[in-house]
C-alpha cells in the first residue's frame, strides 16, 4: 500500500489552498523544511513568516493576523505548539474564538530519535480541554488535505494534529471529512473499534485479522476528536455491546478518554483504551517506538478480544 506522512499531505495542501484564497498566510517558528510549510513559503513568499524559535511569539502573531481578516496558519511540532505557547492559545485565540489554525506536526512518538521531549503525547488532551477550540486528528494523506480546507472554511480556532512518519494512504477522493462527523469505514456487530491518526490502519488490519478467527468488528475513524460525533459512537456501542479506542497519544485525556466520557453519559459499555499507557516516549527508531508503546494490530487485537468477554 502507499504512504505518505501526514505532514507532506499538510504541505501539499497549504499550497492548493493558497492559490484559492488570497486571505490564508502561514507562519513558522524556524522549521518549515520539516513541518513543510517551506512548499508554501516557496509559492507565496509574501504571505509567509519565519517567527523563529519563538512559539509564544508565533501564536501571538497568528491571532494578530486573524483580528484583521486574515487566515492564519500556524506550524510547529506539536509538544512546542502546545506546551511553549499554551498561554497564548487560551488567551488569546481560544477565549476571543480567534480564527487560528493551529497545525502541529511530528506528534506521538513516531517522532523517533529526537526522543521523549519531542514527542507529543498529551497535545489532543491539552486542546480539547479549551473553550472553543476543534480538534482534528486526520489518518492519511487525502483525509489531511480535506482537513486543512475545512478548518479553512470553519470560523473559529482549530488545533490539526499531523505525524512525522509515512502511512499507509486510506482514502480517495471519494471520501468526504466533515467536522464533527465520525467516519464507519467498516461494519461488524462484534465488537467497534474508534481510531484516528496512524492507528486507523492498524484497526483496519486488526480487523481483517479477527475476521479470520469469526469476529466481526465495526471500524469507525474519528478524526474529529472535538466536536465529537457522540450519535454515531454511542450508536455503535450499542450495536456491538463492545468498545476499543485506539490512538497515538497517552490514554488519558485524548480520544479514549472523549469516548470514555461519551459512553459514561449516554451508553456505558465495556470499553478497552489501546494507546500510550501515561509514560513518556524515548529515543529510537520510528516503528521499534510503536511495538514498545503498543501501537500495533496485536495490541488491538488482544483489546478487542478482552473486551469481548466483557459483555
Amino acid at each position: 500500500m502507499a504512504k505518505q506522512a501526514t505532514r507532506d499531505a499538510y504541505g501539499k495542501a497549504l499550497v492548493a489552498l493558497g492559490a484559492e484564497n488570497p486571505n490564508i498566510v502561514v507562519l513558522d517558528a524556524d522549521l518549515s523544511k520539516s513541518t513543510k510549510t517551506a512548499d508554501f513559503a516557496k509559492h507565496y513568499p509574501e504571505r509567509f513568516f519565519n517567527m523563529g524559535i519563538a512559539e509564544s511569539n508565533l501564536l501571538g502573531t497568528a491571532a494578530g493576523f486573524a483580528t484583521t481578516g486574515k487566515i492564519p496558519f500556524a506550524s510547529t511540532f506539536a509538544v512546542f505548539a502546545t506546551g511553549r505557547a499554551f498561554e497564548q492559545i487560551r488567551n488569546s485565540i481560544a477565549y476571543p474564538k480567534l480564527n487560528v489554525k493551529i497545525a502541529a506536526t511530528h506528534a506521538g512518538v513516531t517522532v523517533g530519535e529526537d526522543g521523549g521531549s519531542h514527542q507529543a503525547i498529551e497535545d489532543v488532551a491539552i486542546m480539547r480541554s479549551l473553550p472553543n477550540m476543534t480538534v482534528l486528528v486526520p489518518a492519511d494523506g487525502e483525509e489531511t488535505r480535506q482537513v486543512i480546507f475545512a478548518a479553512a472554511d470553519y470560523n473559529g480556532p482549530v488545533y490539526i494534529r499531523m505525524g512525522r512518519l509515512d502511512v499507509p494512504l486510506l482514502f480517495d477522493e471519494n471520501y468526504t471529512f466533515e467536522i464533527g462527523k465520525a467516519n464507519v469505514i467498516r461494519k461488524g456487530f462484534d465488537v467497534a473499534i474508534f481510531a484516528n491518526g496512524m492507528m486507523v490502519a492498524a484497526a483496519l488490519e486488526a480487523a481483517e485479522e479477527l475476521e479470520q478467527e469469526g469476529i466481526q468488528a465495526s471500524v469507525i475513524n474519528v478524526a474529529s476528536v472535538k466536536p465529537l460525533d457522540v450519535e454515531t459512537i454511542v450508536s455503535y456501542a450499542n450495536k456491538t455491546g463492545a468498545v476499543v479506542t485506539a490512538e497515538e497519544h497517552n490514554i488519558i485525556g485524548g480520544l479514549g478518554s472523549a469516548v470514555a466520557e461519551a459512553l459514561s453519559e449516554h451508553s456505558p459499555t465495556p470499553l478497552v483504551r489501546v494507546g500510550i499507557k501515561d509514560t513518556f516516549g524515548e529515543s529510537g527508531r520510528p516503528l521499534e517506538l510503536v511495538e514498545k508503546y503498543g501501537l500495533t494490530k496485536k495490541e488491538i487485537i488482544e483489546a478487542v478480544k478482552h473486551v469481548i468477554q466483557r459483555k
